[in-house]
Order: structure tokens, then C-alpha cells, then sequence
């Protein structure tokens, strides 16, 4: 649960949070307008099929009011006044879902071996192309990067979802070699770390493989003394053990754990490999599972399910969407990973190795649909990402097609339209803004020609995405980076 003081500095954001919540939207510059498709005072968007954002069933034929940035009223067609000089738009046939709302973004892509490129252009058009109109950064390799390009999207200067910045990685010494990472000294390290990115703006952190428990103790409690949540993606550290600390999150639902990994040292990460292929051979159903998953719930910790970046690297799943859109030497590479990631590969894991076999990887991949279903069965919170840090998971096209891996899961189209909207927002602290579409609402809404309700993969359909009230133009979007994406 998330954890705020009374101090100065934190009832002062909270008021400001609270003040820039209601605020309109922003003046929009020359950057931002050139991709803007419906602008105006009031906008009636009728005959609409809507699909709320809360599970619920869709329900057609009706009328949203569109003015100031917000949803002003909403109903069934003939029952909403339409103000008089609105511009009115048919949607007859096209279906109305939230903005959605992704937890495990990023603005960086893979350029070489152990290398990232800064997306502060390409990534962010991409996202809110694809229907995504809020984003958390799970891990930031730039610093000062995620809070430049959300403070230029907040003032209108430049076009993209609304940001929750994480701060760099809080990590030490792990298998995942990165140039571009700190390695912490220490618990006091920790601390001092949190505590200057927040200073500078940070919203969020992310710890990493390497992080111990004593680091993670200490940034989980400077976190939440700053009245700011914590997320991880673990190796070093157990799943039960960061839950008893009061991590927020935890990240690829449980694909990291090593809570079964026989003979798991304290303090030492096993490999990558070794917890994900533990986690592959467990039941999904079975005690050990549903025992963590118990545990998690009791803790309130949320799980981000990530099946778009688990996609890429499972043998015999479809090529992912979107990668014609990259720079194309960094295409060729992202379909040269695609096709070694299809060759077979079995026997045991080599400690060099960050992956387990495929024969593991398949299981795992069937394991994860079945344990986001069962943990939200048992009562948690699950939110869902990307993680466009791998290969081939191209920001806006991985966002969608992580709504139909959730129906594959087993989740109904709405309930799956929910876990990426209205959960994420509450999370967030924002449900009362976005997340859902309800009258009074921040007017964050994607405009999908067909129904995603009866067919899911119909959500790649998208026509035009609002975002406070103002309509974007997805293709102009899109053809603006194409080519240029992994470099831009």
C-alpha cells in the first residue's frame, strides 16, 4: 500500500499533483499540432459503441460530450443534449475504450550488445498512436531524459502519453551487463540514490536483478517516506522477500522469481535462466504457486503482466507487430532474434546463458497466461507492460497486442481492456481522471473502427486517440517515425 508522510515537501506535491490533475489541457505548439486531428470548443462523438474501462459489458448506441478536456456527458444516443455548435462525429460501427494506461514502458531500445538508444522522439508517438495515453517508465538508462520528454509533452511542446518517470535503475552487481547502469555501494547508497532523483522529479524506481535485501530495504523505505512507489524486477532477492519488505510491484508477473529455485542463497542471483526455468517446470495451479501468489495479494503487492516481451523470445509464437516500422539495420537484427529465438534449443541452461530452453520457454510462457489469471482470481492487482527494451517489442503495436495476449489468458475483451486502463490508473492514484470513461472524466479515449468486445485483435484498429479532449491522428503518427525508430 502506498505509504505518504507528513512532510512539507510531500503535502506541497500532493496539492500540486492534485492541482495539475484538473488542469486543462495545454497550449499546443507547431510540434505537437501538425498531428492533430479534431480540435474544438465541444465535440459529440455519437452512435457510439463504448467500452468502459471497468469490465463491464460494451454498450452501443451511445453519446459522449467532449469539452475542456473532459468528458462532460455520456449516455444512450437521444437522451445527452448535443451543445449547440458542437462538432459532431458518427461512430456508427466504431467502438470508444479508455486511453490505456501501460506499466512497463520504456523510451529506450536495444542498438548492440548491452547498448541502448534514447527514444525521446519515435517511442513516445508510438505509444500514443497505438492507443496509449498514460505510460510508467520501468527503468530509466538516460537520468535526465524521462523527465525532459514528459515535461515537454506536458507543456504542449511535444506530442506523447502522459508520463510516470521512473528514475534510473536501482541495481548492483548483475548479470545484465549495462554500461549505462549505477551499481549501488550500499544500503546508504540506496537511499541517497532515491532520495536525489526524487529531488529532481522522479515519480517511480525500479529495482533490478542485483539489487540485495539490505539496498532494497532501504530504497523501498526512502521511496515511500517520499510518498512514491517502488517496482522491481528480481533475481537476487526473492518475490516473498521483497513483499514482506512493502514493494509495490513486481514486474513479468512472476517470471523472475527464485523463490523455487532449489538451493537459492541469500543475497546471491541464481541466473536469470534458473529462475525462469523453475518458475516454467511449477504447476501454475499448484500450492507453491498459488502460495506466492497468496502472499503477494496479502501484501498488496500488484503483478505487471509483460507477455509481449516473453512473445518475442517463445518458439513458436506469431512474428510480433510493428517491426517494420524500425530503422532498418536495426530491423534485420530485431528478425535475426526473431529467427534464432525459433531454432530449438534444449537440455539444461549454461551459466552464460540468459534463458532457459525452448522447450522451458514454451512452458513458462503457458505457465504465466495461467498464473495473471489466477492471481487476479485470488483477489490482486494486475496491471500490464511491454518492456520495449527486447528485440522487436515496438511501443503502441506490443501495447495492443498485449490486450489480446490477456484474452488468450482467459480474461474476457473488457476485463483485459481494464487490467491495461482502469487498474494501472489506480495504481497510479489517478482512477479518478483516467483509466475508465465516465462523465467528469479526463477525455483520454481511443476510437477503434470495429469491436474489440466481440473481436479483440480489432483494438490494432485504431482510428483516432484523444487525449485531454484533443483528437490525434495515429497514421500521421506513425509515418513520421517509420524508419527511423530505434535511432529517433
Amino acid at each position: 500500500m502506498r505509504k505518504v508522510t507528513g512532510s512539507l515537501s510531500c503535502i506541497v506535491g500532493a496539492l500540486l499533483a492534485a492541482s495539475l490533475a484538473n488542469a486543462g489541457p495545454p497550449e499546443l505548439g507547431p510540434a505537437v499540432k501538425r498531428y492533430v486531428k479534431v480540435d474544438a470548443p465541444e465535440v459529440a462523438l455519437v452512435h457510439a459503441r463504448v467500452i468502459d474501462g471497468t469490465g463491464a459489458p460494451a454498450r452501443s448506441n451511445q453519446t459522449l460530450i467532449i469539452g475542456g478536456g473532459d468528458i462532460t456527458a455520456l449516455g444512450a444516443d437521444g437522451t445527452v443534449k448535443i451543445p449547440e455548435g458542437a462538432l459532431v462525429i458518427d461512430l456508427t460501427g466504431k467502438s470508444v475504450i479508455p486511453g490505456l494506461v501501460m506499466m512497463h514502458e520504456h523510451l529506450f531500445y536495444p542498438t548492440g550488445p548491452g547498448d541502448y538508444g534514447y527514444e525521446d522522439e519515435s517511442f513516445t508517438r508510438l505509444y500514443l498512436a497505438g492507443g496509449v495515453t498514460s505510460i510508467r517508465t520501468a527503468g530509466n538508462l538516460n537520468g535526465y531524459g524521462d523527465l525532459d520528454i514528459k515535461r515537454s509533452i506536458d507543456e504542449g511542446r511535444k506530442v506523447g502519453p502522459w508520463i510516470d518517470a521512473t528514475a534510473p535503475y536501482l541495481d548492483g552487481a548483475s548479470e545484465v551487463q549495462i554500461d549505462q547502469k549505477y551499481v549501488l555501494k550500499s544500503a546508504n547508497d540506496a537511499e541517497r540514490m532515491v532520495n536525489f532523483w526524487a529531488d529532481a522529479g522522479a515519480t517511480s524506481f525500479k529495482a533490478y536483478m542485483g539489487i540485495t535485501r539490505a539496498e532494497l530495504g532501504a530504497a523501498i523505505r526512502a521511496a515511500h517516506a517520499r510518498g512514491l512507489k517502488i517496482t522491481a524486477h528480481l533475481c537476487t532477492v526473492t518475490l516473498r522477500e521483497a513483499a514482506e519488505m512493502g514493494i509495490d510491484n513486481l514486474e513479468h508477473t512472476i517470471a523472475p522469481a527464485t523463490d523455487f529455485v532449489s538451493g537459492k542463497k541469500p543475497d546471491v542471483c541464481p541466473g536469470q535462466a534458473a529462475a525462469w526455468g523453475s518458475v516454467a517446470l511449477e504447476d501454475p495451479n499448484g500450492p507453491r504457486v498459488r502460495a506466492l501468489l497468496a502472499d503477494l495479494v496479502k501484501h498488496h503487492v500488484a503483478l505487471t503482466s509483460t507477455m509481449t516481451a516473453l512473445e518475442i523470445v517463445t518458439p513458436g509464437r506469431p512474428t510480433p507487430p510493428g517491426i517494420e516500422v524500425l530503422e532498418p539495420a536495426l530491423r534485420a537484427r530485431a528478425e535475426q532474434v526473431l529467427q534464432v529465438m525459433s531454432t530449438k534449443r534444449s537440455g539444461p541452461a549454461q551459466p552464460h546463458d540468459s534463458l532457459p530452453s525452448s522447450d522451458l520457454m514454451a512452458r513458462l510462457f503457458k505457465n504465466l497466461l495461467a498464473v495473471d489469471r489466477e492471481f487476479v482470481q485470488m483477489g490482486g492487482l494486475l496491471m500490464a507492460g511491454t518492456d520495449p527494451s527486447v528485440d522487436g517489442v515496438i511501443p503502441g503495436f506490443a501495447d495492443q497486442r498485449e490486450v489480446e495476449l490477456l484474452v488468450e489468458a482467459g480474461f474476457t475483451p473488457e476485463e483485459a481492456i481494464r487490467i491495461c486502463s482502469l487498474n494501472a490508473a489506480t495504481y497510479l492514484g489517478r482512477a479518478a481522471r483516467v483509466g475508465s470513461i465516465a462523465a467528469g472524466k479526463q477525455a483520454d479515449l481511443v476510437v477503434i473502427d470495429g469491436d474489440p468486445s466481440h473481436q479483440v485483435s480489432d483494438i490494432r484498429h485504431v482510428e483516432t486517440v484523444f487525449k485531454q479532449g484533443v483528437g490525434y491522428d495515429p497514421a500521421k503518427l506513425i509515418d513520421s517515425v517509420r524508419g527511423k525508430v530505434g535511432l529517433y
